[in-house]
């Protein structure tokens, strides 16, 4: 398959343009990846454009590529987000990767109650900031033709207020429906995933009083890393995605 590139120039290029990769990209393209004039390569702006092309000159500094064909797909729609709560080590970025990998189409990042990490001020930005890059390498890597973006970091007042308009899900071990079982409408589905404390009881309360469901994800109880990317997985083959 060939290697995939994002870059905001490929936007307005049309068959028989070239497209130049420069700085970060084009060192990871000439350097890393090794590309060479001659073989195929596809790009992207990551909303929705999508390039097929030809390296017509590779340097460290400059990669040239002339573009064959094009194509743009829809925002898909309705859409899958996944609020991952604020977890330790990087086990909340692992859960991130994989759900991209998975074709999430919104992050939000959650400051939970029994979250240890917090994000607060420059933390804030700094955070969200490493999220998205993870994200965009997420989805270069699996050949998504949009990025999904990464919302500014969310209280539980802010879910409630998301409840009102938009299917929100709440993974809970404790539930007595499976997700498995929910059948999809036209809302946008809002994944909620606790940290390794779970989710508080309050916030329970709160987000069901609002309009959440809570749903059960399977008989066994998975990390915050991983039941995202689960739930993601099992969501696909509803919606046919998969």
């Amino acid at each position: 398959m060939a290697l995939h590139f994002v870059t905001s120039d490929a936007t307005a290029a049309e068959p028989g343009s070239s497209v130049m990769l420069t700085g970060a990209e084009a060192k990871h393209a000439a350097v890393v990846r090794r590309v060479r004039a001659g073989e195929p390569v596809t790009l992207g702006d990551g909303a929705g454009v999508w390039l097929e092309g030809e390296v017509a000159a590779a340097e460290p500094a400059r990669v040239e590529v002339r573009i064959l064909r094009r194509r743009e797909d829809p925002r898909p729609d309705p859409r899958i987000l996944l609020v991952q709560a604020l977890a330790k080590g990087d086990r909340d970025e692992l859960a991130v990767q994989a759900a991209c990998e998975l074709g999430v189409d919104e992050i939000v990042p959650w400051q939970a109650a029994r979250s240890v990490s917090r994000w607060e001020g420059a933390k804030a930005v700094k955070g969200r900031e490493r999220w998205a890059t993870i994200v965009r390498e997420a989805a270069k890597q699996a050949h998504r033709s949009w990025v999904p973006e990464v919302s500014a970091v969310e209280s539980t007042a802010d879910l409630v207020r998301r409840a009102a308009s938009q299917r929100v899900l709440i993974l809970d071990p404790t539930a007595q429906g499976r997700l498995s079982a929910v059948v999809p409408d036209e809302r946008d589905i809002v994944l909620v995933v606790g940290p390794e404390g779970g989710i508080s009881p309050e916030e329970l309360e709160r987000l069901t009083a609002a309009g959440a469901e809570r749903v059960l994800l399977g008989d066994t109880v998975l990390r915050t890393s991983t039941a995202g990317p689960a739930a993601i997985a099992v969501l696909n083959v509803a919606r046919g995605r998969w």
